[in-house]
């Protein structure tokens, strides 16, 4: 039996934050990991590779370039499914290193086996040795539950890996199908429906739901629509996928539960994930999980149940993303050693690396409604910057939202090129309380697509200044007459 102060269950962004954040208040720590290479769901399947095969059509289809050169632009005529695979496999090589470097510089062992629980502070580690298992126990005050999530596979779907696959098995061996449905219009689904549209590749995209990203500003997810609609993707919405079928040829023919028939060479289901907990024993740490897999914590010290055990990233569900898992993960480190850690009232950004990229941060229109807060809008078009009439941009918007009566930024959202980089400007004037003023007042670089803030807070400034003038007080005085 090794005693640690610190296991952590899984190498994902969750994972390896915290462990090396416990390394750092000099805590003996080891990452408990089933893969042979650390990175979990992140690097293998998740993140990273489906961001480089975003970055890979866009480049080798010659996207960027078609507003200059027509639609029939091609910076390569054809794309095979190894010029995709080439750039992944790279780019995977090089994140385990920079992990495995990051892990041994600070001291993190790393374990490669299957981790399961045989009491709240006793993890059993089976591992393969020279082809034979062998069962390692180690034990710790701390653990953090980090394993990360799974697709969600409906019995009743025919997966097979040829022409039915989840997003994992898409993403390990990438394929360029003759046409293509979607089912789940989430943020996967819509990343990998919008990049295989992006090369030229009919794509139909089924969702229960009557509106895409809820979770995002409405105006913004309709320039998404639009875009879209505009390039022929075929969206199916309020409509859910009943059964697969396949024809002579072999082909999967999704019926939806209205009765209408979609044929593609292939079908990629992404309609959920769960979390990877089945084969962790969590009884015998006084755990359980809910029916997708997911573990409960107390979202300030993401505590389970079992007080000296934790859970972070996909795990425990919402929001689900690699940025706000390696912040839960450094939460855990810090709570669970005693470091002082900042207040986590700060609002977090939100990226999707669809075609074209959505980012978002702070309160919505809606949310702004719901809340009863007096708010205006201001809104810059990409293509009113000259940054965006040299790259050729068509599309994109910037939104800014703020409080009508205090001018304090509370919402900012973009859609359109850099949208996922560009969001952090705004991020840090909502979080250190700051008001339209610091946009109108400063100066941006030129051209940027930066500057966009600067148009949007002009925008949203002339807007304010009808109120200032009286007019709207003078409208209520005519109203109450």
């Amino acid at each position: 039996m090794q005693r640690f102060d610190f296991i952590v269950l899984g190498a994902g962004p969750a994972g390896r934050r915290a462990a090396i954040q416990a390394a750092k208040l000099g805590k003996k720590v080891v990452v408990v990991d089933d893969r042979s290479k650390v990175g979990g769901v992140s690097v293998h399947t998740g993140t990273i590779p489906s961001k480089t095969l975003r970055e890979t059509a866009l480049n080798l289809s010659g996207w960027r370039e078609r507003a200059f050169y027509g639609q029939g632009y091609r910076s390569r005529a054809t794309i095979a499914p190894n010029d995709l695979n080439q750039r992944i496999t790279k780019t995977f090589e090089y994140e385990v290193a920079v992990l495995e470097h990051q892990f041994a510089r600070n001291g993190v062992r790393i374990l490669n086996g299957k981790g399961r629980f045989v009491g709240p502070n006793e993890i059993a580690v089976a591992r393969n040795v020279d082809g034979s298992t062998l069962e390692e126990r180690i034990e710790a005050e701390k653990i953090l539950i980090s394993v990360g999530t799974r697709p969600f596979r409906p019995a009743h779907i025919p997966f097979n890996r040829t022409n039915v696959l989840d997003s994992d098995d898409f993403i390990l061996q990438p394929r360029l199908p003759r046409s293509l449905t979607v089912v789940g219009a989430g943020v996967i689904g819509l990343e990998y429906a919008t990049i295989f549209s992006a090369l030229d590749i009919p794509v139909t995209l089924i969702e229960p739901r009557n509106r895409l990203l809820e979770f995002m500003d409405a105006e913004i997810v309709d320039h998404l629509v639009h875009s879209l609609r505009d390039r022929g993707v075929t969206l199916r919405l309020g409509c859910s996928l009943a059964h697969v079928h396949f024809s002579e040829e072999g082909n999967p023919i999704c019926q939806l539960n209205d009765g209408r028939l979609i044929g593609s060479e292939m079908v990629l289901f992404t309609a959920g994930r769960e979390g990877a907990t089945a084969a962790l024993n969590l009884e015998a740490a006084g755990l359980s999980a809910d029916s997708r897999g997911q573990l409960k914590v107390d979202r300030k010290t993401f505590q389970t149940a079992t007080p000296n055990i934790y859970a972070a990233g996909d795990v425990i569900g919402f929001p689900s993303l690699a940025s706000t898992s390696m912040e839960q993960g450094r939460a855990v480190a810090c709570h669970a050693f005693g470091s002082p850690i900042e207040a986590d009232d700060q609002s977090p950004p939100y990226g999707v690396y669809a075609v074209p990229e959505l980012s978002s941060v702070g309160m919505t229109e809606d949310a702004a409604r719901e809340a009863g807060i007096p708010y205006e809008c201001g809104i810059a078009r990409f293509r009113e910057t000259s940054r965006g009439h040299i790259m050729g941009l068509e599309t994109g918007i910037l939104k800014l939202i703020c409080n009508r009566e205090t001018h304090k930024l509370i919402g900012v959202h973009v859609i359109g090129e850099g949208a996922s980089e560009l969001i952090h400007i705004g991020q840090a004037v909502i979080n250190l309380g700051g008001t339209l003023n610091y946009f109108v007042e400063n100066s941006f670089n030129y051209p940027t697509l930066a500057e966009g803030y600067k148009i949007a807070a002009l925008d949203l400034w002339n807007r304010l200044h009808v109120s200032r003038e009286g007019i709207l007080d003078r409208i209520s005085g005519d109203l109450a007459a």
